[in-house]
């Protein structure tokens, strides 16, 4: 993902905000002119972000896309019997090597543990990003819930840390996940059920989608809907760890702790994409 991409989002926001407010699918000189915006630099600034045009991409966000997606680029994933406290994932150009913090250490909440934060560009808006030295442990959008709301609550998750706005320490991480490319390394904190759920979203590739009871099957809990459901609530790696890709079973977007409208404008950029690569 390149800077001036991520810069886009702001104008890429509004013209979502429009869309939504439409009883009809708009044309591009009434996106552009509701934005203030010629036809010309608008196309640009939008196909460079979505790479489609806006006529596609507002398919892609109405909810009788979830449910298409639902029924044809659903993955039931690989049953996963046990789970271990270090893993790599790849997901396609993406390696993605983690390690987990163990029970001891995750019921401490923090003590003893350095965690480095800062805010970065992203191209979903602005996100806050926190590490150790082993890798990213949060990541949240402050576009959507603002600088102060966002940081509180990762900060709550491991209140007895000590925290330092360094994020040099982050930066080549969280650019990496955003361009989809290289390789990422994760400490996920979290108590073992937890775990275990987030890794089987790991599994989850772009573009795809998977429901609640799909997760609890494949982590061989098929009973514990409603845990694994607050599991995936529960993650604190916003869109790298993607709870974004999980529906509910009748094609409902279901919740997402950052916001339902971010939750759609990423699994539509995500199809978007993934229907132009193919």
């Amino acid at each position: 993902m390149q800077l001036e991409e991520s810069n886009h989002y702001p104008v890429i926001r509004r013209a979502i905000a429009t869309i939504d407010l439409a009883d009809h699918v708009l044309s591009l000189n009434e996106l552009a002119h509701a934005l203030d915006l010629s036809p010309t630099h608008f196309q640009e600034v939008f196909s460079s972000w979505a790479r489609i045009s806006p006529k596609k991409y507002q398919h892609q966000l109405t909810l009788e896309h979830a449910e298409a997606l639902l029924h044809h680029k659903c993955t039931t994933l690989e049953t996963a019997n046990s789970i271990g406290l270090s893993g790599s994932e790849r997901l396609h150009d993406l390696s993605i090597h983690w390690e987990a913090m163990n029970p001891g250490a995750f019921a401490a909440k923090g003590a003893g543990l350095t965690i480095y934060e800062g805010y970065f560009s992203s191209p979903f808006g602005e996100v806050i990003a926190m590490g150790t030295n082993l890798g990213l442990c949060g990541l949240g959008f402050s576009s959507e819930m603002g600088r102060e709301a966002a940081r509180d609550d990762l900060v709550k998750r491991w209140p007895l840390a000590q925290f330092e706005q360094q994020p040099n320490r982050l930066a080549s991480w969280v650019n990496t996940a955003f361009a989809g490319k290289g390789d990422i390394a994760l400490h996920m904190m979290g108590a073992p059920l937890q775990i275990k759920v987030w890794e089987a979203l790991m599994h989850i590739p772009s573009g795809y989608v998977t429901t609640y009871s799909n997760i609890a099957q494949s982590i061989c809990k098929p009973k514990a809907v409603r845990a694994v459901s607050t599991a995936v609530g529960r993650n604190p790696l916003g869109y790298i760890i993607p709870c974004h890709r999980v529906l509910r079973k009748s094609g409902g977007l279901g919740g997402y702790h950052w916001g339902t409208p971010v939750k759609r404008v990423i699994l539509a950029f995500e199809s978007a994409r993934d229907e132009t690569s193919q």
